[in-house]
């Protein structure tokens, strides 16, 4: 691959390079791509919210203690319960300054402090399944794709095997026969890390096959019939030329399917077998407010931090798919 020149941000003339009188820099894949993901304006914008979506569940505690309340605190004052109905006091769902997003209609819990706290349950699953994703279908995948033969033949039949699955029934069967104590873990803890590993360890295939055929056509390149000439290896091989050549692949995958699993949490806490109340989810919130369909407001905010969440990130994924595609222009 030719690797374009510049100097001082100008294309040099023949002359003078011929006559040493200009200073030649090159530029990096790295630096290409870097260069490519910046002119796409709607990639930076999936980007830059995605970094405010991490920056508010990292800070969430600081966020509510400055502009909501504690996600688990009643207000039963701002509950309406004239002629038997439940609502909050006031317009919009009891909007005001002090309840951005105003309350939920039966207890008065804050919602714009549940909505922010329910992004760290989200984005927490989502980062961590997609992570083991990534980490068990990389090394299944090149290990099949470089290796080939029977082991090929063996993981490709596990891989048809996951992917035949059914993990919404698994996941709901498995929620039920859960213990309230489990590898020194109880409550939340136990359950996030279940999600995690049922999501994460389920969806692996989906990763390693792309990695595979990445793999299978890698393996008949020039630079590693070169490095087996040299003598080097088969884990050298797949350490130092092809899984370097598979970083941006699983690194656009990994981006596309972050959002797939934020998803697949919400729908788990919808149907009451993800995360538990009180603790506030996204998921548990929309599960939450069908009972109240008659107040939009309560349905609005949760479902609008999804829609937010999903979208940004497969407009940056897609974004740095172009980026990083050598044949993109």
């Amino acid at each position: 691959m030719t690797v374009p020149l510049e100097v001082g941000g100008s294309v040099p003339q023949p002359e003078d390079v011929l006559l040493g009188e200009t200073q030649i820099e090159g530029r990096s894949l790295g630096q290409i791509a870097w260069r490519r993901l910046r002119k796409d304006r709607v990639a930076m914008a999936g980007g830059a919210v995605l970094i405010f979506l991490i920056g508010v569940a990292i800070f969430a505690p600081l966020i509510v203690k400055v502009l909501g309340h504690p996600p688990n605190e009643f207000h039963q004052d701002l509950v309406d319960t004239q002629n038997g109905t439940l609502g909050a006091k006031g317009p919009l769902g009891g909007i005001s300054w002090k309840f951005l997003m105003g309350v939920e209609p039966v207890n008065g819990r804050d919602l714009f402090s549940r909505v922010v706290y329910g992004s760290r349950i989200s984005l927490l699953i989502a980062f961590f399944a997609t992570l083991l994703s990534v980490l068990i279908g990389s090394t299944m995948g090149i290990i099949a794709g470089y290796v080939g033969g029977w082991l090929d033949a063996a993981i490709s039949r596990l891989m048809d095997v996951f992917l035949a699955f059914p993990l919404l029934v698994f996941a709901i069967a498995l929620a039920g026969v859960v213990p309230d104590k489990a590898f020194g873990l109880t409550g939340e803890s136990l359950r996030i890390v279940m999600l995690i590993f049922i999501i994460g360890f389920f969806n692996w295939p989906y990763v390693g096959r792309i990695v595979r055929g990445q793999a299978l056509s890698l393996r008949e390149r020039e630079f590693v019939d070169a490095a087996k000439g040299l003598g080097a290896r088969s884990p050298y091989i797949l350490g130092r030329e092809v899984l370097p050549n598979l970083l941006a692949p699983i690194l656009v995958y990994a981006t596309l399917l972050i959002p797939t699993n934020i998803l697949f949490e919400a729908a788990l806490s919808f149907l009451g077998v993800g995360i538990q109340p009180p603790t506030a989810s996204w998921g548990g919130m929309l599960s939450d407010a069908v009972t109240y369909y008659t107040m939009p407001h309560f349905l609005l905010w949760p479902g609008l931090a999804i829609f937010v969440t999903v979208l940004a990130f497969n407009l940056f994924g897609d974004g740095l798919r172009d980026a990083l595609d050598p044949r993109a222009r």
